[in-house]
């Protein structure tokens, strides 16, 4: 039993808490804001998982309340993101409208990881917010990009960002933030469904690992959503766990000559099967802008660009 649970939930030295975290939803007197209704509100979609957490959609939440309660709180925010090779183009994008759409208000540390440092842009930050730059090695294949944020995420959280930060979000820096993306999205750990799977499909259908020598693997007749690993977050520690679990699943799967299907995702799909997370996304959190956006998606937050794979990849894209 303890090795089957090591296998879920990450070795026992993972599993130490931060001293931040959600507290008390205290406001204070006099901000105004709309009456919420026990009558009204979304009924196309589904805000509630069954496991009884929130399922956040435009219209479930308002901003005024959120960010009244949650400013208070005052918690720092880490944003990792990797921009290895060509991938250096998309920082200005992604950090200009990060500035003005994500946690605008709250302190902010971007946390770039790259092989070319001269080629992080410079950009003007609101108070409170700045930038880190982290050197990492180059890649010869983009799996290896991929694979390789968990390792260097891991380490340089250890070592650096657990003493700088309250709270933690990865992400994939070829993206653009359109509206609001803000505290709404808070909590102990927290998914974003994935904008291809999140309706129309059945759990047997989600590209969850299906080989069993992978230590990702899920099977058939099990699951609940399919997660994106481009933007996932939570507690600094809870992370932390997290992001070393996927980079010693994937670490054991290299020892058995595998890789699975779809890298640290397929390892954060695993993970959030048999460890729920406390909040869920809609893809509005991380939309495509491949994709047409679909009546129920109100308002896209923030998008992954169109881009030549074959262009931007060190191995084209394969």
């Amino acid at each position: 039993m303890t090795k089957v649970m090591d296998d879920i939930v990450g070795p026992p030295d993972c599993q130490e808490k931060g001293s931040w975290t959600i507290g008390d939803l205290t406001m204070q007197n006099g901000v105004k804001y709309a009456q919420p209704s026990t009558q009204q509100g979304r009924t196309d979609v589904n805000s509630v998982t069954n496991w009884n957490v929130p399922l956040v959609w435009e219209g479930t939440f308002d901003p005024v309340v959120i960010d009244a309660i949650y400013k208070k709180m005052d918690p720092r925010i880490a944003v990792v993101v990797f921009a290895v090779g060509k991938y250096t183009r998309f920082l200005e994008a992604f950090l200009q409208t990060g500035e003005k759409y994500f946690m605008v208000g709250f302190r902010v540390t971007y946390y770039i990881f790259t092989d070319h440092k001269e080629e992080v842009p410079k950009i003007d930050l609101a108070e409170g917010r700045k930038i880190s730059v982290l050197d990492v090695p180059s890649a010869i294949r983009w799996q290896d990009v991929v694979l390789g944020r968990m390792k260097w995420a891991t380490i340089t959280i250890d070592k650096q960002i657990r003493s700088e930060a309250d709270y933690l979000f990865m992400m994939d820096v070829d993206s653009v933030f359109y509206n609001r993306f803000g505290a709404e999205s808070l909590s102990q750990l927290t998914g974003v469904l994935h904008r291809i799977f999140y309706k129309n499909y059945d759990r047997d259908q989600f590209t969850y690992e299906r080989r069993n020598l992978s230590r990702a693997y899920i099977p058939f007749g099990e699951g609940d959503y399919y997660y994106t690993a481009a933007v996932w977050g939570g507690y600094l520690e809870d992370m932390y766990k997290l992001v070393k679990y996927c980079y010693m699943q994937s670490e054991e799967d290299a020892k058995n000559n595998i890789e699975a299907v779809w890298q640290e995702e397929s390892h954060l799909n695993k993970y959030f099967l048999y460890n729920k997370p406390t909040k869920v996304l809609s893809p509005e959190y991380l939309w495509s802008d491949y994709d047409q956006v679909q009546p129920d998606i109100k308002v896209v937050r923030i998008s992954q660009l169109v881009k030549d794979y074959a262009e931007v990849r060190p191995n084209g894209g394969q």
